[in-house]
């Protein structure tokens, strides 16, 4: 935001001196997570600076390397899978709760999203507790399944978020044009409310893609995901692969975030005179 006009010094002064702080945070939080990237691209095999020349051999040995292959595999499969679950069930749950009122609204609220609240040591052991039972530990399905409690509650918030200036009217518009309710949603609920179903469906894969400690608990030796290859091999041996990996991470992250912000603007310019006309 540019400095007013008619601001006072005081004002001017506040405005840089903000923006200045700001920046410094910024670094304080990014600088820490930056330096591991220049190390990726080191020739020799110890972690420190200066670097012993430019190379590519860790990004070939992630390339080369079996195991991380598998670890990438498995991550993206189960992060797709749980990804369309928790956006399923999350959206679903969103519209229920933000079209009607009925007692025990907020407790119901409250428990879906605990599992962003509750620590995942517990609820890992709880899911290896309930699992044991039943038999899905070390599956594919379990660790889906559990992910998907995990990323559903960033739908469920971002969807309803989106919600909280939707019209019902349209709905039922649509239903006494004689259109079946997933016709309604398709045509009249989800062009409003995408881009909350697209950012909830962002965070619930990067939370499925960053999660280790339900993995080390349900999963077995051939259900190897990235995150948990990168912590048993850190434990063995603090290779420069690693920060290859981390660095294709960093990537990653920043493209989820970059597609956020369209996400936002997106909403922010088409959002409003949809908003408006429905009213």
């Amino acid at each position: 935001m540019a400095v007013p006009v008619h601001a006072t010094t005081g004002e001017r002064i506040w405005h840089y001196t903000f923006r200045v702080l700001v920046g410094a945070v910024f670094v304080y939080l990014l600088f820490p997570i930056l330096t591991i990237i220049p190390l990726s691209f080191n020739a020799g095999e110890f972690l420190h600076y200066p670097l012993q020349g430019i190379s590519l051999r860790w990004y070939q040995d992630v390339i080369a390397n079996g195991q991380w292959a598998v670890a990438i595999k498995n991550s993206f499969i189960i992060g797709s899978c749980s990804m369309v679950l928790a956006t399923i069930l999350g959206t679903t749950a969103a519209i229920g709760i933000n079209r009607t009122d009925f007692p025990g609204k907020q407790v119901l609220v409250a428990l879906l999203i605990s599992p962003m609240m509750i620590p995942l040591v517990i609820t890992a052991l709880a899911l290896y507790l309930f699992y044991a039972k039943i038999g899905m530990n070390d599956s594919y399905l379990g660790i889906i399944l559990a992910h998907t409690i995990l990323g559903m509650p960033f739908v469920l918030i971002t969807v309803s978020a989106t919600l909280q200036g939707f019209d019902y009217t349209l709905m039922n518009a649509g239903a006494s044009l004689g259109a079946p309710p997933l016709q309604v949603f398709f045509k009249v609920v989800m062009p409003i409310i995408a881009p909350g179903i697209f950012s909830g469906a962002l965070f619930a894969f990067a939370t499925s893609l960053d999660e280790v400690v339900v993995v080390l608990f349900i999963a077995g030796p051939a259900h190897r995901t990235l995150p948990r290859q990168m912590f048993s091999g850190i434990r063995e041996h603090l290779s420069p692969t690693f920060l290859a990996v981390a660095t294709l991470l960093i990537v990653v992250a920043g493209l989820l975030m970059l597609t956020l912000e369209i996400l936002r603007k997106r909403n922010e310019k088409f959002g409003k005179p949809a908003n408006v006309a429905a009213n």
